[in-house]
């Protein structure tokens, strides 16, 4: 039985308010030395780099408030503190899909603005040359076409805390499956991609968490993608065990350890509700209101799941 570590920090204390603060400024400080203290040594093994790819997650265009994506401002602080640590090229990654288009979503959440401060480039790996390759999963093959980006690339997942809409953790290990095309199942396709891509670190983005309703859970963790997501895991009331993915990537009995001061692991599980996502097709009809006055003044569109589509 072997024990893993992974790093915890607080994004709030007595100088500065809990929960979320619509000024991005004031969330690229507050998370200054909570970023130092995750990446911690992991800055070692991403010291010698020469590119390095960040995956958050940026799955649709929810406000990073929701806790249903990445916040933005997470992402700007890792890119700072890698920027000022290595001489690597950083770019932040997507993929545009049949529900999103990547660059608008990045758009939506801010993501051009904020890399202007920095030396990094947003890039769609849809349009990336892919690499084609195999992958095992319980001795069994799986063909995998990856965007040549993350083959080569030290990889940084910013996963947000949230559950599925089949009940499972997101996580780092179904974030990063979601760029790459498998023919594998959806609980066979993040092993093998993961295992694949090999991610050199995930960065869990709990500054605001989704288990039911939005929680300002003020804290982020760092650790291999299997670790983190367990943590996550645990954080949403889920079973380590029931989920096929983390029970092919560790073994259950292998504890994991949050290492942190000032994280309360059993406290924070406690106030996050273990609620599912809310229905697609059934928003509030306020929401769907707000919406369509927000799309009819701003020229955007309104989103599917508001107009009653998946």
């Amino acid at each position: 039985m072997r024990t893993e570590a992974v790093r915890a920090a607080r994004t709030d204390d007595a100088d500065r308010r809990s929960g979320w603060d619509p000024d991005v400024d004031a969330r690229l400080a507050a998370l200054e030395s909570p970023v130092r203290d995750v990446l911690g040594p992991a800055l070692e093994e991403l010291s010698d780099a020469e590119r390095i790819t960040i995956v958050p997650d940026v799955h649709y265009p929810f406000h990073p408030s929701s806790g249903m994506v990445t916040d933005p401002a997470v992402v700007g602080a890792i890119v700072a503190r890698l920027e000022d640590r290595t001489d690597a090229e950083i770019a932040v990654a997507g993929a545009t899909d049949d529900r999103i288009d990547f660059d608008r979503t990045a758009e939506y959440l801010g993501y051009p603005d904020l890399l202007e401060r920095f030396d990094a480039t947003l890039v769609d790996l849809a349009d990336e040359p892919r690499t084609g390759g195999l992958s095992g999963v319980e001795d069994e093959p799986v063909a995998l076409s990856v965007p040549t980006r993350l083959a080569e690339d030290a990889v940084v997942v910013v996963p947000s805390l949230r559950p599925t809409a089949d009940g499972p953790v997101a996580g780092a290990m179904r974030t990063l499956a979601a760029l790459v095309d498998c023919d594998a199942g959806a609980d066979r396709a993040p092993v093998a991609v993961t295992r694949s891509v090999e991610p050199t670190l995930a960065v869990l983005d709990a500054t605001v968490a989704y288990g039911g309703d939005p929680i300002a859970a003020d804290a982020l963790f760092a650790g291999s993608a299997p670790a983190v997501d367990a943590v996550a895991t645990s954080l949403l009331g889920r079973s380590l065990e029931a989920d096929p993915v983390l029970s092919a990537t560790r073994r259950t009995d292998d504890p994991v350890t949050v290492d942190g001061a000032g994280v309360d692991v059993d406290r924070l599980r406690g106030r996050i509700s273990d609620g599912a996502l809310p229905p697609s097709d059934d928003p509030h009809p306020a929401v769907t209101t707000a919406y369509r006055l927000y799309a009819a003044v701003a020229g955007d569109a309104v989103p599917p799941q508001l107009e009653g589509g998946r």
